[in-house]
């Protein structure tokens, strides 16, 4: 099949394009670098430099006519979104529309979309929650993904586009930006490489469902082939893991004996979450592989081995 894969050359997307080249799929990335980078793109995949917003989004598709399109590309920050909310609604609703209907005018058969299980329950009246928990977002960020899905149910009642829609939980591992404000993993690995004193947001008992990419590529790829025509899904291991906990796991890796500094807690963000994958495992096999351990202790490597 021919795979289109918006914000190919970013962290999560990059992966899930190696994923979809090696099991024998036609790739091309669509990606603006301003959160990808180009050391991120495999060279055997057709790269169109370009924001999903632009005007020429639509001629791509109708000169490519993908097959399936993996829409990774974002506004992913969730203090950015608070802080310029109609920024985060340009790229997540604006541009997300725009991939939209270049796929309904070219024949794409199904959309795989990049949703969050981190932001649109909001504070979880259990945990691990479940698909049909309420939705209740506490950042412009989890608003606008859900908002896409819904645009996605529309589309299919209206003209038969397939989708799923994955919910992604924190997701970590190579090539994630250590720079960025998102990516706690990455983070604390660049700052203790560093020789820095990392600071933790909070009292270190904030919690996150953590999967490692290469489980989250692997779900993109399964569903690539599969006959959902419109489903949503929760990736995760329906674990909590802390703040403090990642903190110690990175620590541990690198073997040292650093201890945290503490901040305030920041808006937009819920205290806990932990997502319940069982329908996605029970419908088409798909379970994480790696626990934050060894999944850490993997990413940490990579870092050390990539200093750049």
């Amino acid at each position: 099949m021919k795979c289109l894969v918006t914000g190919g050359a970013g962290f999560i997307g990059s992966h899930i394009v190696d994923t979809l080249l090696d099991a024998g799929h036609d790739v091309v990335v669509v990606d603006d670098l301003s959160t990808g980078k180009r050391a991120n793109l495999n060279p055997r995949a057709r790269f169109y430099e370009l924001d999903i917003r632009s005007p020429e989004l639509p001629g791509v598709f109708a000169s490519e006519k993908p097959d399936i399109v993996s829409h990774q590309a974002a506004q992913m920050d969730v203090r950015r979104a608070v802080r310029e909310p109609a920024f985060d609604a340009s790229v997540n609703v604006i541009g997300a529309l725009n991939v939209l209907e270049s796929a309904r005018h070219n024949g794409v058969q199904k959309i795989l979309f990049a949703s969050t299980g981190g932001a649109v329950y909001g504070e979880p009246e259990h945990v691990p929650v479940e698909e049909s928990h309420p939705i209740a977002p506490m950042s412009p960020y989890g608003l606008t993904k859900f908002t896409f899905e819904q645009y996605l149910g529309l589309y299919r009642r209206l003209y038969g586009m397939a989708y799923v829609a994955l919910r992604y939980p924190n997701v970590y591992g190579p090539r994630q930006d250590p720079h960025g404000e998102a990516g706690v993993v990455a983070i604390f690995t660049r700052q203790m490489l560093a020789g820095e004193q990392p600071t933790i947001f909070g009292d270190g008992s904030k919690s996150r469902d953590y999967v490692h990419v290469s489980d989250v590529a692997a779900a993109t790829r399964l569903l690539v082939g599969s006959g959902d025509e419109g489903s949503v899904f929760n990736l995760g291991f329906g674990l909590e893991v802390s703040d403090r906990m990642i903190f110690d796991a990175v620590r541990d890796a690198l073997g040292l004996t650093i201890e945290p500094r503490f901040g305030d807690v920041r808006p937009g963000e819920v205290s806990r979450i932990a997502l319940d994958a069982s329908r996605i495992r029970e419908a088409r096999g798909w379970r994480p592989t790696l626990g934050y351990r060894e999944g850490i202790a993997r990413t940490v490597e990579w870092y050390k081995a990539n200093p750049a």
